[in-house]
């Protein structure tokens, strides 16, 4: 004798009335309440950007507003906001001015010439560092080519003059050993941008590594261990594993690289430079040191220093923008 079992749906819960519903509803808080609570709870937090902000408030937004000197006739007794309006005055004496092509060259052939050579090289050391398993030998290398950054960039040209000098730099010591005249490496205009970039790389390449260092130790090592079961060699390894994982930083700092590619440090170049190698080495910042600081006129360096910032802007976007699509990663991303 069999019996049958009918199985029963459970009953739909009861649709909720209206007023529970809205009374579930958690209730809405405004954006300055939200604001608010975050600044109790993390105020520390708060606080601690508080001096950084001050400082690009005073030091790089408030400053902004006396560029518009750069369309008056600057006088000191006047002020900027009294001095005569002129208008483009001062950027088509700048566009007309016969060495404007050759600040323009000198500055981009230099920056292109530095992202150049100071970008893969810091890489390339950190990928070293971190593939270095005796920790004694890590450390003392990363102390050697860590501590140039600490010196100070005068005492850096300081050193380079004494070791091109051509009476007592070793270098023309060296080459005079195998017969070659002394040459006098920052009287030539040639050698100019090597030494300037060549000395930049060995002062901020262990600097710039440690990045690419604190890049690596982010990723998985579950990845190397996939990698090594695989049978990947250490190149493969390097190559499939470690470059993918540090090329969002790589591509960040080469756009600032670029975006920063008219603005080259004006305090090297102007120790570096002497009347025998300005043919090179006359950068749009030591041309704005001169005509701002030494013939006073202002207006006209104003003029010059924003051109140079509105380059550097349109390369920082372009090159922002070209590095998103292609790669994925940019500022903004």
């Amino acid at each position: 004798m069999s019996a049958t079992f009918e199985v029963k749906p459970a009953p739909a819960p009861a649709a909720p009335r209206a007023g529970e519903t809205a009374a579930r509803k958690p209730p809405r808080t405004s954006r300055r309440t939200q604001a608010r609570r975050s600044l109790r709870r993390h105020w520390q937090l708060y606080l601690l950007v508080v001096v950084p902000l001050a400082y690009f408030v005073i030091f790089k937004y408030i400053p902004i507003a006396n560029a518009v000197i750069a369309f008056k006739d600057y006088s000191p007794v006047k002020g900027p906001w009294g001095s005569d309006w002129v208008g483009f005055k001062n950027f088509e004496l700048f566009f007309q001015n016969p060495v404007f092509w050759t600040l323009v060259k000198n500055t981009f052939l230099l920056s292109v010439y530095t992202v150049l050579a100071s970008f893969p090289i810091p890489i390339i050391l950190a990928i070293a560092l971190n593939e270095i398993r005796n920790g004694r030998f890590k450390k003392t290398v990363q102390l050697v080519t860590y501590a140039p950054y600490f010196i100070s960039t005068v005492v850096v040209v300081s050193m380079t003059i004494l070791v091109l000098s051509p009476r007592l730099g070793f270098v023309n010591d060296a080459i005079g050993l195998f017969g070659v005249p002394s040459v006098d490496f920052l009287g030539r205009p040639d050698y100019f941008r090597h030494i300037y970039v060549w000395s930049d790389v060995w002062q901020t390449t262990g600097y710039s590594a440690v990045i690419y260092l604190a890049a690596l130790s982010g990723i998985d090592p579950a990845l190397h261990e996939s990698a090594r079961i695989d049978g990947a060699s250490r190149l493969q390894r390097i190559r499939h594993v470690d470059l993918p994982g540090i090329m969002p930083t790589a591509v960040i700092i080469l756009v600032l690289g670029v975006g920063n590619i008219m603005s080259i440090g004006f305090e090297k170049a102007f120790l570096l430079q002497n009347p025998l190698n300005t043919a090179q080495s006359e950068i749009i910042a030591t041309y704005v040191y001169k005509t701002g600081l030494l013939n006073a006129d202002f207006s006209m360096a104003t003029a010059i220093g924003l051109f140079n910032s509105v380059i550097n802007l349109f390369l920082l976007l372009g090159v922002n923008f070209v590095a998103k699509r292609i790669t994925g990663n940019g500022l903004w991303s």
